[in-house]
């Protein structure tokens, strides 16, 4: 694999920056990506360290920016994700908005198992480009409804959310927040709560117990068994988090996508 290398690496200044984007553009077919799109990553990670939330995120893609599928799916942290079968194809991609599932067999798997991180300190997030549609419950990332499980479920025709942060068997907490485009998140640094953002507000503490975790790998445009059509151009997993801190972070890289794309 051949690195681009370039004098000032357009205008980069932070090494974790520098060596993802290096990646993308090899994955790119060695395609450069623009100045303000580079720019804009560099921004993420150096502002993701400044507000000390950086060394939580433990497995991460951006996946907006890239010229190609396979530049997107380039891990920003961890390990790369899986395109489940290869079902994800290039039409699906879109470099300003992220990838598109179908609602019924595409998805990724991160890699990540679902004890990787400790009981009591852990996050998982995604950045929705575009809501659900048809079906009336849709899982968008997680890996089970049992015991010690995670999922973050629009429902109700996306006028609530069903999430789960390593729970006990049975109903997951609805939360009456009517779903929109932007940053969601699940953040848990007590046994006994959690905590939950969208629409760029977090939530109250949520009262869910933890349980042991348990090791299946976390899914993403997928939960157990229901898979979403909503389009993302981000997810983050890994331990406990401030969640308007990165919720700043994410907005901020993807609207400078949609400023810097043609």
């Amino acid at each position: 694999m051949t690195l681009i290398v370039r004098p000032g690496f357009n205008g980069m200044t932070d090494a974790d920056a520098i060596a993802y984007v290096a990646a993308v553009e090899a994955a790119d077919g060695n395609q450069l990506l623009e100045y303000a799109v580079g720019k804009a990553i560099n921004d993420f990670v150096v502002g993701c360290k400044l507000d000390g939330i950086w060394s939580s995120i433990k497995a991460s893609c951006i996946l907006a920016g890239a010229r190609t599928l396979e530049g997107a799916l380039v891990p920003l942290v961890g390990s790369a994700p899986t395109n489940v079968s290869g079902l994800f194809v290039s039409a699906d991609y879109d470099r300003k908005n992220g990838l598109l599932g179908n609602g019924s067999t595409k998805h990724l798997d991160s890699n990540r198992a679902g004890n990787a991180d400790p009981q009591d300190n852990t996050h998982n997030s995604f950045y929705l480009s575009s809501l659900p549609t048809g079906s009336v419950n849709q899982e968008i990332l997680g890996n089970s409804t049992s015991t010690g499980g995670n999922i973050i479920q629009t429902a109700s025709n996306n006028t609530t959310y069903n999430v789960r942060n390593r729970s006990g068997t049975g109903a997951a907490t609805s939360v009456s927040v009517t779903a929109s485009t932007g940053f969601i998140g699940v953040s848990r640094s007590a046994s006994d709560s959690f905590l939950f953002r969208a629409k760029g507000t977090t939530s109250s503490p949520i009262s869910q117990t933890s349980q042991t975790p348990i090791s299946t790998t976390l899914k993403v445009f997928r939960g157990l068994t229901l898979y979403t059509n909503s389009r993302l151009a981000f997810y983050s997993i890994g331990e406990s988090i401030d969640l308007a801190k990165l919720d700043t972070r994410v907005s901020a890289l993807i609207t400078a996508f949609g400023a810097a794309i043609p």
